[in-house]
């Protein structure tokens, strides 16, 4: 049974000084998951024409980079524990450099796949064990808040991202946005070797020392509330990257919003991620991170419940559906640092390992739930907001019945 700290702790002792640097530092790294994401979307349906592909294959590849994600979690987590955080994090940014070399040269849509998959698998280093390097160096309401700073750095990639995304487009061509993510990746690999510290303990090497990744893997799923709580995150989550996947057909093709407006209306639903992350920071001085996660599930649902009607009805259009989707897409700001932050308090020996897990549910959901909103798409909005129901729905059953004590689930 492993260590477990209240996810319940008072929100009242004073929060720990912020460590800027690495506050910006860790937030960059796990930037390059959704900088690899969200910049070559407008792009798609120039990759489509250039490489000879339907819309199904080029969403494919977008299917194929969470896919990456969720696997190569596996492996980094637990190797974050046995050899520290240092090396997987330096060895994932070289993956990614090479990664993206091979995306900006790849000739057929084939290619661009597995090259798409393997840079994924150097994206994910920096996402599973920064995690783990958070939790090292902080309490669990800490946690939390340092995870919602972080993502004022990683949510300025959805934002700017496509917008450089067209721009590089319009100064060459697709493989541009490929070449730019390489030079990221390596800008940020550099800095992780100057500026990155080791962080395990010598208690979590000890213990990982004891254990192979599979016993380290099994001890995290015997844990109920870890298993809640990751499962809570991953099916939130599942929205966020639902609309990621189908928002250029559904916004470009269902409603017909221009291309050169379409990254200013992705950017504006990602403002809706960043503000409610700041809005958690504030909340955690005056409720805990259950609290705020009970309150937080219950209006995404109602919300979600309402996105799913005015799709099927088509009341308002887009009128109706942007809206509401800002609304949703909001609740990942309170959902996802204290979703993390609680699963990560309940064994905080094996961190790397829960870390690994939270992140392989997040995309591995997000992935099967982007795929059914493709394989469903009928023209029309109805898919993504129904398989955003399904997923909202499971997030919360996850969440009250396996996650929270009993007490906090009003």
């Amino acid at each position: 049974m492993g260590a477990v700290t209240s996810a319940n702790a008072s929100p009242a002792s004073p929060p720990a000084p912020t460590p800027w640097g690495l506050v910006v530092l860790l937030g960059s790294l796990t930037a390059m998951g959704p900088l690899a994401i969200d910049m070559y979307l407008p792009s798609l349906p120039a990759i489509g024409a250039a490489l000879k592909a339907d819309a199904g294959q080029t969403q494919a590849t977008v299917a194929a980079f969470l896919a990456g994600m969720a696997a190569g979690q596996l492996v980094y987590g637990p190797a974050s524990d046995r050899v520290g955080r240092r090396g997987p994090i330096l060895f994932g940014c070289a993956v990614f450099v090479l990664a993206s070399i091979g995306c900006a040269l790849a000739q057929n849509v084939d290619q661009l796949l597995v090259g798409r998959f393997v840079q994924a698998l150097g994206a994910c280093a920096g996402g599973v064990v920064v995690r783990a390097v958070v939790r090292d160096q902080f309490s669990h309401t800490d946690t939390a808040r340092i995870l919602s700073l972080m993502m004022l750095i990683m949510g300025l990639a959805p934002i700017l991202a496509p917008m450089l995304g067209g721009v590089l487009l319009g100064l060459g061509d697709w493989s541009w946005n490929f070449w730019f993510m390489a030079a990221v990746g390596l800008a940020i690999g550099v800095a992780a070797f100057l500026r990155l510290k080791e962080s395990r303990s010598e208690a979590t090497a000890i213990q990982a020392g004891r254990e192979n990744p599979f016993q380290s893997y099994l001890a995290v799923l015997r844990e109920r509330r870890l298993v809640g709580y990751a499962l809570c995150g991953a099916l939130n989550g599942a929205t966020l990257f639902t609309y990621i996947a189908s928002s250029p057909e559904v916004l470009m093709g269902t409603y017909h919003v221009p291309v050169a407006v379409f990254p200013f209306l992705f950017a504006t639903n990602a403002v809706a991620v960043i503000g409610s992350s700041q809005l958690n920071r504030l909340a955690l001085r005056r409720a805990t991170t259950d609290e705020v996660l009970s309150r937080a599930s219950a209006v995404s649902l109602v919300v979600g419940v309402m996105l799913a009607l005015a799709a099927v009805t088509g009341v308002g259009g887009l009128w109706t559906v942007g809206p509401l989707l800002f609304l949703l897409l909001g609740s990942y700001g309170f959902m996802a640092g204290n979703t993390t932050a609680g699963a990560l308090s309940v064994d905080p020996l094996r961190s790397g390992a829960t870390s690994a897990l939270i992140g392989a549910a997040s995309f591995a959901a997000g992935a099967l739930a982007s795929s059914l909103a493709g394989v469903f798409h009928d023209g029309t909005a109805r898919p993504m907001a129904l398989v955003m129901l399904a997923a909202l729905v499971g997030s919360a059953v996850s969440l009250r019945t396996l996650a929270l004590p009993r007490g906090v689930q009003g």
